[in-house]
């Protein structure tokens, strides 16, 4: 049985949990080093992220068109980058999402194409113009991950840590 910590992050994920969600976690094993590594964490993570829209907007790109085209980029294998498909990746409604891509595809840097299967189904594709971008917004998110990322495990390793019997 998943803990119940492990069935939020499912849910969020999109993934059904199984078992039972109605088990609390054990207040007692907070600790003050639990606060401190969970807000170092959440610290780290909004620093991280607010570098990437600067870098972003530095591009000429709003934060949530760099997030599409990164989604779009990343789509995981199998699944077909629709409308519907971008939304749930990114969290938005599917009209944010059509306003999105209707806005990059002006600037040339993602593209609608139609199933050839079914004529119903529109694809989005990234564009040459717009791989380029995402390629050197991607390459900068990277270099930052070297600085953030060693903060954000030993965070993420205070947290997880299994507490000795």
């Amino acid at each position: 049985m998943r803990c119940p910590a492990e069935q939020r992050i499912l849910l969020v994920a999109g993934q059904a949990p199984k078992g039972n969600m109605r088990r609390s976690p054990n207040t007692n094993d907070v600790t003050q080093s639990d606060y401190q590594a969970l807000a170092e964490f959440r610290y780290q993570i909004r620093r991280y992220l607010a570098f990437g829209d600067q870098a972003a907007e530095a591009a000429g790109l709003r934060s949530r068109q760099y997030q599409l085209l990164l989604a779009l980029k990343g789509m995981p294998d199998g699944m077909e980058a629709t409308i519907k498909n971008l939304a749930d990746r990114l969290g938005i409604r599917h009209h944010s999402t059509v306003e999105l891509v209707d806005r990059l595809e002006k600037r040339d840097l993602v593209k609608r194409e139609r199933s050839s299967v079914h004529r119903s189904f529109v694809f989005v594709r990234i564009t040459k113009d717009g791989e380029m971008m995402l390629r050197k917004l991607v390459a900068s998110r990277k270099a930052d991950l070297k600085v953030a990322g060693p903060i954000l495990v030993k965070a993420l390793s205070t947290l997880t840590k299994r507490t000795r019997a």
